[in-house]
This record gives structure tokens, sequence and C-alpha cells, in this order.
């Protein structure tokens, strides 16, 4: 299989975006998101693969080719933008065929691959409209169809969903994994959305001004993540600095405002931990369990968001929790009211 993507040490400088020390390896095959924030640099990093910017200093290789110098027509890279940039003008049909005619092949073959490629993308309905007339996850279809007709080895994604509705995003999300898993093309993948990440990414490559900052897969991100800033970004919101100290039984013991919290790890003195929300379990009462982690605070806020609700516990310091809508009314709780909150230690990570 093609399509191996290799950056090595790539700095480049424009303006109000740059590049540092970027250096990562895509395997043949792999779907692989880039993720950060907006201005990190993310779409930067994607035109420099494609061939629009060259790099002060690094290589990129496809297939152990350096291409850092070569042209972007002849890299064999399919390109999907934000905006689609789509041709007005054009039908459809000769948007999508617009990459084979350039490489001169025959209307017959030209035609019968637009064909085929529009009935993958179920969009063989729309051959003769124009740009202008379809919505947008039809135009987001046409831009994918383009890109995938000439059989690139490799294919960049710039924020492709980001422009759609709710529903419409979803549905497209899907369509990019089946035609993922249908087609096996290497994809990079831009995005700012971290649940767009997890769904369609192999790995991820955390993006943040213009350096990479953890590479893993989604739940090595979401779970272990390398830094507080990754942490924050992927949603973690119980994030803590505290000391280790030596515990019992194999744990040490993490100071946090005069409570000291159970962890499993092999690093000492001055640390970062982050908890999930979701591995902090709320209740009143006895429990019986032999969690290492069990504390009695006060619920200082409720925030409802529909299907789940964060609850935050003051012990000190603060714990955000996660529960259902069910458990709030079956606990009944309140702001003011006092409950425990309990949590393993191996849920505490440690960085």
């Amino acid at each position: 299989m093609t399509g191996r993507v290799q950056v090595r040490d790539l700095w480049l400088d424009l303006n109000k975006f740059h590049l540092r020390e970027i250096t990562l390896d895509v395997a043949p095959g792999e779907y692989f998101i880039v993720l950060g924030p907006t201005g990190g640099g993310k779409t930067v990093l994607l035109e420099t693969i494609a061939g629009l910017h060259r790099p002060h200093r690094g290589q990129i290789l496809l297939d152990g080719e350096d291409v850092t110098t070569t042209p972007p027509e002849q890299r064999g890279v399919g390109f999907v933008y934000q905006d689609y940039a789509l041709f007005p003008h054009m039908s459809v049909a000769q948007n999508i065929g617009f990459g084979l005619e350039l490489r001169g092949e025959e209307r017959a073959v030209i035609e019968k691959r637009v064909d085929e490629m529009a009935r993958l993308l179920s969009i063989d309905h729309l051959l003769h409209r124009h740009p202008g007339t379809l919505s947008g996850g039809e135009q987001q279809r046409v831009a994918l169809a383009r890109a995938l007709i000439i059989a690139p080895r490799l294919l960049l994604l710039d924020e492709p969903l980001s422009a759609l509705d709710p529903t419409t995003r979803k549905a497209l999300q899907r369509e990019l994994a089946h035609l993922h898993a249908e087609l096996g093309t290497t994809t990079v993948h831009v995005t700012h959305d971290f649940e767009e990440a997890v769904a369609l990414g192999d790995r991820i490559a955390i993006l943040n001004a213009g350096r990479v900052v953890q590479v893993g897969s989604p739940d090595d991100i979401f779970r272990r993540p390398a830094s507080a800033f990754v942490a924050r970004f992927v949603g973690v919101r119980n994030i803590f600095e505290g000391d280790l100290h030596p515990g019992e039984d194999g744990y040490q013991l993490l100071a946090l405002d005069g409570t000291q919290i159970a962890v499993v790890t092999e690093r000492s003195g001055r640390v970062h931990a982050s908890i999930r929300p979701e591995d902090i379990f709320v209740f009143q009462g006895t429990l019986r369990s032999s969690v290492r982690n069990l504390f009695r605070g006060r619920v200082v806020e409720i925030a409802d968001r529909r299907a789940l609700v964060y609850v935050t516990v003051r012990v000190p310091p603060e714990f955000t929790c996660i529960i259902t809508r069910h458990s709030l009314e079956e606990l009944a709780l309140r702001e003011g009211q006092e409950v425990w909150i309990a949590f393993k230690a191996s849920a505490v990570h440690v960085f």
C-alpha cells in the first residue's frame, strides 16, 4: 500500500503563521488527524505538505521520495478545502472530472470514472447541476469526488465538516469513514473538533502555536494528555498541580489544597494531574467499594447540558463530575448540598 507521509524537522514562517520542528510519520492507509485551536498552524501544515508553501528547513517525503521542492501538481495529492473551492461555471460532472482533464485522459475514460465516483458518493443525480444550486453537504461531496478521482496517494482535508449544519456534519462524517474503509487512501484531516477527531482518526497529532505537542491514539490523547494545554483542549476539566509524597501499597499521594489523592505513578516532585469528569462518581450515603479516593464535599455548581449534567463539588479542591439527568433527579442534587465523590487512583493521570 502506498501513501506513507514523513515530515522531518519542518520549519516555516508566513508572517502571522509559523511551523516549528514538525516531525510526523503517517502510515500508508492511515486516517491521521491534525487537531488544534484556530490559528495554531493546521492549514499551513496541510498546504506545506501539498506543496503550496516551501519550508525554510526540513523535508517532506511521500513513499520515501523527497517531494519538498516538487510542484503541487506532481505530488499525487488530493486537497479538499473547507470552502470547497468548486468552479462555479462548471457542472458537477465537469468539476469532478477536472483533474483527469488536466492529465489528458480520454473523454470516455473521464465519463466512466466520474460516474463511478459520483455513485460512490451518492451524487450521481447531481452531475448536470452547478455548484451554486447545491447544499453545503452536496458541495463537499463534489469536492471529495474531485479530489479522489485522480486516485491520490494522499488525501488532505482542511476542516471539511466545519461549515456544515450538525445533521449534515454527522452524515458526512459517516461518509468519510465509509470512503476510507472502501478506498484505503492515506488521509490527513485537519480539525479543531475533538469529537470529530475521535470518531475518524486512527491517530491524532495535537498542534499548538505551530508545534506538535502530542501524537497518539485517540485514547492516548483523551486519557493521557501530555500537558495542561492538551488536557484542557480535550475537555478534561479537572487539571491540578501539586506535590507527590510517598504513600502505601504502591501508591503515591498527591497533595492538593490540603487533600491527599492516591495516584499510580513513577514520577516524583512537582507534577500536574488530570481526571476526566466521567471517571468521578457522585453519591450520597455509604459506598461499598475498594476505591482509594473517597472525599466528602459540597456541590457548588450544577450545569445542565441536556443529556448530561456537569456537577462541581468543592472538597477542596473543586472537582467537576459528569452525571446523567436521571442521576441528577435520583440524587435530588442541589447547589450547597453535601455529597461524596469517589474515583480510582488509576483514573488520575500524572504528567
